[in-house]
Order: C-alpha cells, then structure tokens, then sequence
C-alpha cells in the first residue's frame, strides 16, 4: 500500500503581518489633526530653542536605529543555522578584533559629545532671563491651577487667578512653580518643556511668545484620582489688551445689581466663603471691606472673566460668546458627578445640597463679576 506524501505548505508569518500593522499604525498617528498638546509645532521662544535640537537628534537617533536594526537583520539571516551545519563547530568569533571593539566604542562616543555639545549651548540659551520678565507664581492643588502675579516685584501678590495664566506677547514671563499638596508638573508643550511642581520647592520655568494665543498645557504627574482632567491654559495677549486685562484683574469685583444677583452673593456668602475668595466681597454692613480668604479653592473674584473654570475641563463661554449656565449649574448641583472625585474625598469641590432657585442666583451672581471672556481670538487646537 501506498501513500500519497502530504502537500505540505509553508503558513505565512503571523508575526511579521502584526509587526508590519504596528508600524503602519504609528506612522499613521503622526497624521492626527486637533492636538493642542503638540510639542512638534513649537510657538514660544523656549520651545523652538528645544525643537531645533530635538529635529537633529531625531535624525541622528534614527540614522542609528536604522544602521543597527539593519546590522542585527544581517547578522541574523547571515548567521543563520543551516541543515548543513555541524553543530559541533562554532560560528567564528570576533572577540579580540581590535579594529571592530574601537570602532563601536569610539563612534558613539563621539556622536554623543557632539550631541552634549549642542545640547549644554540650548540649555545656557534657555536660562537667559529679560530684567523686565513678568512674575508669576504657579502652585499646583488637587486638581486645579492657582496663578499669583507680582507686578511691582514687592514680594505681594497683586493678582491671583486660577486654571488660565495670563501674559503679554513678546514679554518674558518667568515662573516660580511649586504645590501645595502633592507632587503635580506643569507643562505647556508648545511654550516650553515641563516641569515638576512639589511641595516645600520651588522650580523657575520661562515661558514667551511672540505673537497672541491660546495654549493649552496639562498636568503630567499622576497626582490622584482627578488627575486626567486638571489642566491649565496659556493665554498670550497684546500688549495692550494686556494692560486691560491687569486693570480689570486689580479692580474688585463688580457689585451685585440685581435682585437675583443680590440673592446669590448671599447664597456665595453663607455657602461658598469658607473656601472661596472674591475680592472686595462685604461680609456685614462696614465701611470696611473684609476679604474672605481661602487656600483650598480658587480665587473668584474675576470668575466671568475665564474661559474655563473646574480644573480646565468645562467652557464658561460656548462658541457664540453666551454663558454656559446649564454645565455651570451641573458643576455647582453636583461636583463628584461633573469630575472624578471619591465619595469621601476631602478635597475637590463638595456638594452643597443648595436648592435650584439658590443655583439659579449663584450662578447669576458669579458671571456678574466681570465683563465678558478675557480671550475671543482662536484657539491653538
């Protein structure tokens, strides 16, 4: 009896298929739209000193990634165990060539002290500092940015903001960075690189732009639960709209006008105050203005004057300019529903338990207490 042999074919290789999907799927995400965090399209003085090192070490990193994955492909095919070869017998050993040991010692080496050299010239360029720099001090909380702005350089704060940091197009503004609860980092990757924000330290950054915008940053230090969604954005004005700005930002917050406004600042007084501050705010009938201070919660004073507010994460203003009351409403109704906060989470925006017609008043209250956003221009997204 005979038997027919077994047509035996060769299965394709599973593997190199996933591999070559792998690399068309990251070739292909460097083709996204819409990415605000981008740090390959540099706006500011500081990023583009890092880009103009960061394109030439990508090239050199990539020369050598190719050379050494096509050596190591080489070696492998070339090397390979044949049916015809005595396993007994060794493959020829280059252990103790003097000229290929040199070789591969020596030219890293000096692709690397090239790259230093290059490297130490960018950080020097970095460090240079304007004696007209604007000061800004950045303390990073559970989960919001605070930004307090020395503008006489009298060691007092003469404005304090939350979430949006505001500076002048073509001034260098310095920051002195740090936290008051645990370890965040802040970065606006089209301004400048990152840097870590730790309680009892201070870290300096410079950020500049020559021309107006709206930059968007994000904190890359886990940080707890709501780390994903604290954010900050940039803000970049003319000259002289930002010398608006700094006016409105040292005048105290506009008086209540109408009845429900009325009825909110009380509702804010009674409700709010423990942890909130608005400037110039009366606590009981005095001549003198007693400011309700908090280190736990954003400043409010200027509140309608932001475009973003709890942590970064909601618009104040939709595309038309109008107030967003029903996710402003939502956010004042019921924080831990609006952003990732533990039960029994003790800091984060708790809930109040205040009734709608007592929202309906805060909220009236609150966007009565500037005029309009602070940027109307494009976005940088």
């Amino acid at each position: 009896m005979t038997f027919a042999k077994k047509n035996s074919s060769r299965k394709p290789n599973s593997w190199l298929g996933l591999g070559l999907l792998g690399l068309v799927a990251v070739f292909l995400s460097g083709c996204a739209t819409g990415t605000p965090l981008d740090t390959l399209q540099p706006e500011g003085r500081e990023s583009k000193v890092i880009h103009s090192l960061v394109g030439p070490v990508f090239i050199v990193a990539g020369v050598v990634m190719v050379f050494v994955l096509g050596a190591a492909i080489y070696m492998a095919w070339r090397f390979r165990e044949r049916s015809s070869d005595d396993p007994d017998v060794l493959p020829e050993q280059i252990h103790g060539n003097n000229k290929l040991e040199i070789g591969w010692t020596v030219v890293p080496t000096v692709v690397l002290a090239v790259i230093a050299v290059f490297t130490l010239v960018q950080i020097f360029d970095l460090e240079k500092r304007d004696d007209d720099a604007l000061h800004v001090l950045v303390e990073g909380n559970q989960w919001w940015w605070q930004f307090s702005y020395d503008l006489d350089g009298d060691g007092e704060y003469d404005i304090v903001t939350a979430n949006e940091m505001v500076i002048e197009a073509g001034r260098q503004a310095d920051l002195s960075i740090t936290s008051n609860d645990v370890i965040h980092s802040f970065w606006i990757p089209r301004l400048n690189g990152k840097r870590d924000a730790v309680p009892g330290r201070m870290h300096t950054l410079s950020l500049e732009s020559e021309k107006p915008g709206y930059f968007f940053g994000q904190c890359t230090e886990f940080c707890g639960l709501s780390h994903a969604e604290m954010r900050m954005r940039v803000i970049v004005l003319p000259p002289d709209e930002f010398e608006q700005w700094i006016q409105d930002q040292l005048a105290d917050a506009r008086p209540a006008e109408t009845e429900a406004q009325q009825r909110g600042q009380e509702v804010f007084e009674a409700n709010c105050a423990s942890c909130h501050r608005i400037r110039g705010l009366e606590t009981q009938p005095s001549d003198e203005k007693i400011p309700l201070v908090s280190n736990t919660a954003p400043d409010l004073t200027h509140f309608a004057s932001r475009r973003v507010y709890a942590g970064g994460i909601f618009e104040l203003y939709d595309d038309d300019g109008n107030v967003d009351r029903g996710q402003l409403s939502a956010w004042i109704r019921d924080p831990k529903s609006q952003k990732a906060m533990a039960p029994d989470e003790q800091r984060g925006m708790p809930t109040l338990g205040l009734d709608e017609d007592q929202i309906s008043d805060v909220v009236e209250y609150l966007i009565s207490t500037a005029d309009g956003p602070v940027w109307t221009g494009p976005r940088n997204d």
